[in-house]
């Protein structure tokens, strides 16, 4: 049994963690729940709850045998295998490599299972993550991100539930998702959480299914030794096997093809025959588009006449290559199913509890061990298809020491192969899928144009812009803390309080200023002991109080002194005619700048500073001339989108 949680992982992204091309699910029926929240004295014993888990594994393969038997698996067949930890549950792993009809193929398993077994809940991703959101991301709602989804997808009912912010706003731990959902699954908030169309997006999915699948297999005739097709005849699903030994083949495994040693122990004198095979469509096409020479003790080859003929003879010689490779491999490594034996899932029941501590002989022993040997024997007749391919080199071994020959194969008709011409004339089926792609990108588009749009209009249906909004945007854009992620708003911070002395504060400026205070007799003592240091402040809080009518008046004091300086510097620079103050009226053209000097030399008005930060953005945003610039990016980033110049307040 595998001890993989698969739940203790984040769902959307854990490349560095799971294996490739890997989908991973796990059902948590209900009565898990009860047995994990009960105490130690409750009724509810481990061997209760694993005959539960039982009944339940048999029950679910048995719905799913019609669609799983006939299907070919590109490496590995659907499974679920029982697991205690965290809870009672059934989990299961497929790796589906290249062909990610697989993938969905189990989707729409796990959905069967949830529309027929109504008191469980499944979870479902794949090494990229949780492929249902993947796969509806358009549609989704903007708080959901692979740091927000753990614990909070699930599959109940034939329908998508998300735990929204709302009920859990950080992540909740499995078990108390897994009860809420049990609980709440009725109720229209955590339905709501769905939008409708992600429902609607796998819905169209899913029901492609099982049609869809059948449409995935390609049949084809195929000329083979007679030991290979004696093994295709018995065990149709081990063509993947050969195909992956084939694909994935190494110059360590191509020795062996060229002896050929288990599959053509006589040479060219071995005989060929012609059977006819079921495999993917993704099988077919890697077994074609690789060119692969025949090993010299290979029969036939040059004597087959026919394009089509040929055809047939070189599918055979690479199948028959996959079939020895993958076969002297796992017999080298010595890799025969290990934890899928009878012996194996013994000592896991023992591990588990299951025998409740009763001594191996007793009566209540016998039963409990004839209960899992019923089980094994049943769960066995659904998954021969995972333990051969777990121990090929057993089985093989087995189906050729069978008596077999050439003979067999005489006298059969074989139905003519499926058409191939989708392998090289696809472009109609991907234009198509880009094409529905593309579709939903600008359907994203316009719905989003449109929420802008709708924000910019007021009842009339005029276009109205406040530009004050632009004003209070740039404040609050500026006021967020920047991170990998962009702007952000600190939240929860843990704000300290400045240690500020306005005194000494006050000191150090005025002397900066040139300007000496006049009621502060012990300043200049206190510069001379070099009590400018901030390890010196060490004023008296008690005398706070006092010095408060010293502190306003020399705070007006140097209110004045700074901005005569100020005003000191920029009378000599044109700084000033560049802004627009308050209470002032901006300069018309007729005007003229004949009194520029005579202004200036008057006291600065105070500059509106939202005015003038707004007039710069518009400017900087007319002299894109409708280009992308600066201006544009700086207020799209804000939330904010101006019409064509020209267009604003008309």
């Amino acid at each position: 049994m595998s001890d993989y949680d698969a739940d203790s992982t984040s769902i959307f992204s854990q490349k560095t963690h799971l294996p490739d091309d890997t989908v991973f699910y796990s059902i948590y029926p209900d009565f898990s729940l009860n047995s994990a929240t009960t105490n130690s004295t409750s009724t509810i014993s481990a061997t209760a709850v694993t005959d539960q888990l039982h009944n339940l594994h048999l029950q679910i393969l048995q719905t799913l045998a019609p669609f799983t038997t006939p299907y070919i698996f590109q490496h590995q067949p659907f499974t679920l295998t029982p697991l205690l930890s965290p809870i009672p549950h059934l989990h299961g792993r497929l790796r589906f490599g290249d062909n990610l009809e697989d993938e969905w193929f189990v989707a729409f398993l796990l959905f069967t299972v949830s529309h027929h077994f109504t008191n469980l809940s499944i979870s479902l991703h794949d090494s990229d993550g949780q492929f249902l959101l993947i796969e509806t991301a358009f549609h989704l709602p903007r708080w959901l991100n692979p740091n927000t989804s753990t614990n909070r997808v699930f599959i109940r009912c034939g329908r998508l539930y998300i735990l929204p912010p709302s009920i859990f706003p950080t992540t909740p731990d499995l078990i108390t998702a897994l009860e809420f959902l049990l609980e709440n699954y009725t109720n229209n908030e955590i339905i709501r959480a769905t939008p409708d169309a992600v429902q609607q997006n796998l819905e169209k999915k899913i029901k492609e299914y099982p049609e869809k699948a059948e449409k995935n297999m390609h049949r084809v005739r195929v000329r083979v030794p007679v030991s290979v097709a004696w093994i295709l005849k018995h065990e149709p699903c081990l063509i993947s096997l050969a195909v992956e030994g084939f694909y994935d083949r190494d110059v360590d495994s191509m020795k062996f093809a060229e002896k050929m040693g288990r599959f053509l122990p006589n040479g060219k004198q071995e005989d060929v025959v012609q059977v006819f095979v079921k495999m993917s469509k993704t099988m077919y096409a890697q077994l074609m588009q690789q060119t692969f020479r025949p090993p010299k003790c290979y029969p036939g080859m040059p004597l087959i006449s026919g394009a089509e003929a040929y055809k047939e003879a070189e599918l055979g010689m690479k199948i028959a290559c996959g079939f020895e490779m993958v076969y002297q491999l796992r017999k080298r490594l010595g890799e025969e199913g290990k934890g899928s034996t009878w012996e194996v899932y013994r000592e896991n029941l023992e591990k588990s509890g299951y025998f409740e501590g009763l001594l191996p002989g007793s009566v209540d022993y016998k039963i409990l061990m004839q209960k899992a040997e019923e089980y094994y024997r049943n769960s066995s007749l659904q998954t021969r298809a995972s333990e051969m391919l777990n121990a090929p080199v057993r089985r093989i071994d087995e189906i050729l020491s069978l008596p077999h020959s050439v003979d067999d194969f005489k006298g059969q008709e074989l139905p003519p192969s499926d058409d191939d011409s989708w392998l090289y004339y696809g472009e109609d089926e991907l234009n198509a899928a880009l094409q529905e792609r593309q579709m939903e990108m600008e359907l994203f588009d316009s719905k989003r144009k449109m929420k802008q749009k709708v924000k910019g209009e007021d009842d009339t249906g005029s276009s109205v812009y406040d530009l004050g909004e632009i004003a209070n945007s740039m404040q609050v854009f500026v006021k967020k803390m920047s991170s990998y992620e962009g702007a952000e708003v600190t939240e929860n911070r843990d704000m300290k309080d400045v240690d500020f002395d306005v005194n000494r504060f006050m000191k150090e400026m005025e002397s900066v200023l040139g300007r000496q205070p006049t009621e502060d007799i012990g300043s200049d003592v206190d510069l001379e002991n070099g009590s400018s240091s901030d390890m010196d402040f060490d004023d008296s809080e008690d005398d706070s109080d006092v010095a408060e009518p010293e502190n306003e008046e020399r705070g007006d004091a140097f209110m004045q002194s700074y901005s005569d300086a100020l005003n000191k510097e920029l009378k000599a620079t044109t700084l000033g005619r560049s802004f627009v103050h308050a209470n002032e009226e901006p300069l018309k053209k007729d005007e003229g700048t004949s009194n520029a000097t005579d202004d200036m030399e008057e006291e600065f008005n105070p500059v509106d500073v939202d005015f003038n930060l707004v007039k710069s953005l518009l400017d900087s945003f007319s002299s894109q001339q409708g280009l992308p610039g600066p201006a544009s990016n700086l207020l799209g980033l804000m939330g904010l989108q101006l019409p064509e110049d020209g267009k604003i307040g008309k």
